[in-house]
């Protein structure tokens, strides 16, 4: 399988490669060169097989033969080593709860696959030393962090937003210590991430072999199908439609959805649900995508306001607007609308979201009203005890601290704190 870049002037290259640089050289994100939709009995028999058979059949053609099949299916069975249960909300709804794993969301999975396909491609160069620079919003810093603590010759340096990340998510990225650094910026996630691309592009970091855990790289994007497989074959049986609303800010998640679909998967509609960083559901009102300054929110992980993997998204669709359109729609929603609907899912239905999920919840809803007969399914992207702040006062309740966030949560805080690219470069050195 070969990758290229999405701006198209830079060289194709191998997965490994692909993994390795994050990034092209002309700034571009990479692509597969070829999508082959699965056997359709594969889905007839999805119900009869494990995860991990699941997700090797889904995600092997874009590996290729970079990493020997017996090797590929011993880093998938690292990855899944949690659950993904699909939890029934109310009637005709359902929540695919992506936050059992070590760091308690979704990113897990992405971050635990990434690390160990970088660990394999390092194994035999003693002297080779990968430095992974990350922007966070919220969880991929933690994600990274736990997925890559300890890995021979990898560094993590981890960027968040000063101020804008909740109080559980900065101890995850910021008291691992071992090969993991973070950085503290004066700006919100866009500045982070600006800072990331630009240090890619950087010929003098040359020598720091940098590369990205953002979902802007293939390992940790391409994972994220396997959610929506395993959520396939725990409904299979109701014999309904399906349509998913995913929480969004940059964008990986539901655009690992769609690629899914590509590959055979029968979804029926997506529905990108986004906070009041609203530059998609912009773009599908007036035919304009016209990014801006990112604002906070209350569901932080989600204040993005110029997501990566959209353009990915377009590529999916070859830039057919009605095509696109035919299969995903997008809606935003203020803090206000999200705290009420945490409100109604907990009062009506006894379920506790947070702020990610229950704007995912919203989208949903607004989408059903099109599709009566079809089941709906909203991401929980992350555990509620990650937005105690938010989702105790609303609901009224206390939350007991599970076992993965104990383990941090009375840790020191270790940080450098930047506001230019300049210290972000001095640090690097």
């Amino acid at each position: 399988m070969k990758y290229y870049s999405l701006n198209h002037n830079a060289p194709k290259v191998s997965f490994q490669e692909a993994v390795i640089q994050g990034l092209a050289s002309d700034k571009g994100l990479y692509f597969p060169e070829s999508i082959t939709a699965l056997d359709p009995s594969f889905f007839d028999k999805i119900e009869s097989l494990s995860h991990e058979e699941i997700a090797f059949e889904a995600i092997k053609q874009f590996v290729g033969d970079e990493i020997p099949a017996e090797k590929l299916k011993e880093i998938i069975a690292e990855t899944l080593v949690f659950d993904f249960p699909v939890v029934k909300v109310e009637d005709g709804i359902y929540s695919l709860e992506l936050f059992h794993g070590p760091t308690m969301a979704f990113k897990d999975v992405g971050a635990r696959f990434m690390s160990r396909c970088l660990g394999y491609f390092n194994k035999d160069k003693k002297d080779a030393k990968n430095t992974v620079l990350v922007a966070t919003s919220g969880d991929t810093g933690g994600a990274v962090a736990s997925g890559f603590l300890g890995v021979e010759g990898v560094d993590v340096v981890i960027l968040y937003p000063s101020g804008k990340v909740s109080d559980i998510q900065e101890k995850q990225l910021t008291t691992l210590g071992q090969n993991i650094k973070a950085l503290e910026v004066d700006g919100v996630f866009d500045d982070c991430q600006d800072m990331v691309k630009k240090a890619f592009l950087d010929e003098t970091l040359a020598h720091k072999n940098l590369t990205s855990a953002n979902s802007i790289n293939i390992a940790r994007w391409l994972p994220q199908m396997f959610y929506f497989f395993f959520a396939y074959k725990a409904l299979k049986s109701q014999n309904k439609p399906l349509v998913f609303s995913c929480p969004s800010g940059n964008f990986g998640n539901i655009c690992a959805g769609i690629m899914a679909k590509k590959l055979g998967l029968p979804i029926e509609h997506f529905v990108a649900s986004t906070n009041v960083n609203d530059t998609v559901p912009r773009f599908l009102e007036n035919g304009k995508y016209d990014p801006k300054p990112s604002k906070a929110t209350i569901s932080n992980a989600m204040d993005v306001g110029n997501p990566s993997n959209f353009i990915r998204i377009q590529e999916l669709y070859n830039n057919d607007l009605k095509a696109f359109e035919k299969d995903f729609s997008s809606y935003s929603y203020t803090d206000e609308e999200t705290l009420e609907a945490l409100k109604k899912i907990y009062n009506t239905d006894g379920y506790i979201a947070e702020p990610h999920g229950a704007v995912g919840y919203l989208g949903l809803k607004k989408e059903l009203q099109k599709y009566p007969n079809a089941i709906g399914i909203f991401l929980e992207t992350a555990h509620p005890i990650k937005f105690l702040d938010v989702v105790e006062p609303a609901l009224g309740i206390t939350l007991p601290i599970p076992a993965q966030i104990e383990s941090v949560i009375n840790e020191d805080k270790v940080s450098v704190k930047i506001g230019t690219y300049e210290e972000l470069k001095d640090f690097l050195g």
